[in-house]
């Protein structure tokens, strides 16, 4: 039986930002060869089906046999890291984290055949009625647990430029690409004056082991111990606010703003018992806020740029609830209220009139 090519061996197209294209052919290529590798690896298996979709160039499909399923991450090398995704699912199974347990992986391949913790997202439990608070209870006690992680000295880190270069996909991709409402010079210099401000708040943090997607779509109500924690792979070192504004601030789950308050007291007085350094109360709620507003410009951008340039524009709905969180933020803080008074008078509007708007 003859095999396919490696993805890396196989020449790639590239779209005008540099983003690589791989041809429908190749991504059929692509599955046999998954096919072919876990049939080695694991045993030959009754079905395979789509398992989730992901907001990068990653894969996941169920493998079905008599007796268990199991998960399989297609992560093709030219285009995807596996090395960071084994070893921060390392880390954090040493840490007693619920991640999903490795089967086999072949990171030159850029396959992973893992545990199936089932497909019962926070959201979608929310959405069948399960306690909230019974949710995010277990969700601050792991949640306390990552952020107490030691790691290797030469871990990468949340530093200004980063949280420089993620605002900037707001503007490039959202204000810019989606929109095109970038050409004034005057909005440009002020928006980079707040995002200096967010960078010198985020930076001022305290730093601990963050998550980066610590929400409802990567939290699992998985059997047993929950929840089970997936999406890892692009964990730093960072502000401390950072994954608690991912849980309660969810680009893709609203909460009442006053429930909003009560977890995020419950969660700073567990994480200051267990040495969690959180700021006092009252600074800490200033922090959450800020590291909001950086998060969510971030996320608006990323969900633009995944329609313009990856043709997944089913991520564009969640743009106006993700600009919400920012323009209420500008209403409290006066060096936000130029940016929230902004997007909340030009770039929502625009938004909302052209929800599905795409140049490919």
């Amino acid at each position: 039986m003859s095999h396919s090519l490696p993805v890396s061996l196989v020449p790639l197209h590239f779209r005008y930002d540099g983003a690589p294209v791989v041809p429908e052919d190749r991504v059929l290529d692509r599955l046999t060869e998954l096919r072919q590798w876990v049939t080695a690896a694991v045993g030959r298996f009754e079905a395979i089906v789509p398992a989730s979709e992901d907001a990068s160039f990653r894969r996941y499909f169920r493998i079905i046999y008599p007796d268990r399923t199991l998960i399989v991450m297609d992560a093709p090398p030219a285009m995807e890291s596996l090395g960071a995704w084994l070893r921060v699912r390392a880390l954090l199974e040493e840490r007693g984290i619920h991640v999903p347990a490795l089967i086999r992986a072949e990171p030159r391949l850029g396959f992973v055949v893992m545990e199936d913790l089932g497909s019962e997202t926070y959201e979608a439990a929310r959405r069948k009625g399960a306690s909230p608070d019974v949710l995010f209870d277990h969700a601050w006690e792991t949640l306390v647990c990552i952020q107490q992680m030691q790691v290797p000295d030469d871990w990468p880190c949340y530093d200004p430029a980063r949280l420089r270069e993620e605002m900037e996909l707001f503007w490039v991709w959202l204000v810019g690409e989606h929109l095109a409402l970038n050409r004034d010079r005057l909005i440009r210099e002020r928006f980079e004056n707040v995002m200096e401000a967010l960078v010198e708040r985020a930076w001022a943090q305290p730093r601990v082991f963050v998550h980066r997607d610590y929400h409802s779509r990567n939290l699992l109500v998985a059997a047993g111990k929950y929840p089970g924690v997936i999406d890892f792979q692009d964990a730093l070192m960072g502000p401390v606010s950072y994954d608690a504004v991912s849980l309660l601030r969810d680009c893709y789950v609203e909460w009442p703003a006053h429930q909003v308050e009560g977890w995020l007291w419950d969660y700073h007085k567990r994480a200051g018992k267990s040495g969690v350094p959180v700021p006092p109360w009252e600074n800490w709620l200033v922090d959450f806020d800020w590291m909001g507003v950086q998060r969510h410009l971030k996320a608006a951008g990323i969900f633009a740029r995944l329609s313009h340039r990856d043709g997944k524009p089913g991520y564009l709905p969640e743009i106006p609830r993700t600009l919400g969180y920012v323009i209420r933020v500008g209403e409290s803080y006066p060096e936000l209220e130029i940016l929230g008074e902004w997007i909340r008078d030009k770039i929502l509007p625009a938004t909302l009139a052209s929800p599905s708007r795409s140049r490919g």
